[in-house]
């Protein structure tokens, strides 16, 4: 009985892993970023400008159906934008420009059609990433000088560590090769946290609010 048990279970085994394909690959992401900024004030904090940001890594899809993966990898990326604030100790309006570089972990699922055109098949991404800031800049500069009190400080820790985002994203999937296929997509990451860790301790503004928003392009090829 126990032998067939362990028949059993080894064949389930090996005729998951053959079911299973998993694709590797490469992917590069020009995005636009920027910072939903809030307080209850409504000026006190605004958010500005968007910025142009950069990101990359690797694409890892373990596939569970013909048409249906588990997607995720390993993803460097850069965020941030544009804010305002109100001093109200000398009634001036200060901007600062805040840039954000983040390794991620995402976990997602994406949904295939069959082809739309010559190997070429259209996919739909949803779900989310884990992950945590490793760097920061704020006006170019890594420190960040206060303007009426003159002391500098690091710009990473204007920021909180951790970060979570929703992502939802569509693209389309043209084969080349027998295992080798290029991923042209847009996808868009709502930051769930706030990151705000300055303008409430720092400047006094009450429950100030700032969380990431990104709009990229996924250029890839998987092997």
């Amino acid at each position: 009985m126990k032998k067939a048990l362990l028949v059993l279970l080894f064949s389930g085994a090996t005729l998951g892993a053959a079911s299973a394909q998993v694709e590797i690959g490469l992917k590069i992401s020009p995005s636009v970023t920027n910072l939903r900024a809030a307080s209850p004030n409504g000026d006190e904090l605004k958010a500005e400008n968007a910025k142009l940001s950069l990101g990359g890594g690797i694409i890892v899809d373990y596939f569970f159906g013909q048409n249906y993966a588990f997607s995720t990898g390993l993803e460097l990326v850069g965020r941030g934008g544009n804010v305002s604030y109100f001093d109200s100790r000398n009634q001036k309006r200060y901007e600062q420009k805040i840039g954000l570089q983040y390794l991620q972990v995402p976990i997602t699922v994406k949904l295939f059609t069959n082809d739309v055109a010559t190997d070429t098949k259209v996919y739909f991404q949803l779900g989310g990433a884990l992950g945590g800031s490793i760097a920061g800049r704020i006006d170019g500069d890594k420190y960040y000088t206060d303007p009426l009190s003159g002391e500098r400080s690091k710009a990473l820790k204007h920021a909180i560590i951790p970060e979570a985002n929703l992502r939802l994203g569509a693209g389309v999937e043209y084969q080349l090769g027998q295992s080798t296929r290029m991923i042209a997509g847009l996808s868009y990451h709502r930051g769930l946290l706030n990151i705000d860790k300055y303008f409430e301790d720092s400047r006094g503004i009450q429950d100030a609010e700032l969380k990431n928003s990104e709009f990229a392009l996924d250029l890839g090829i998987k092997f």
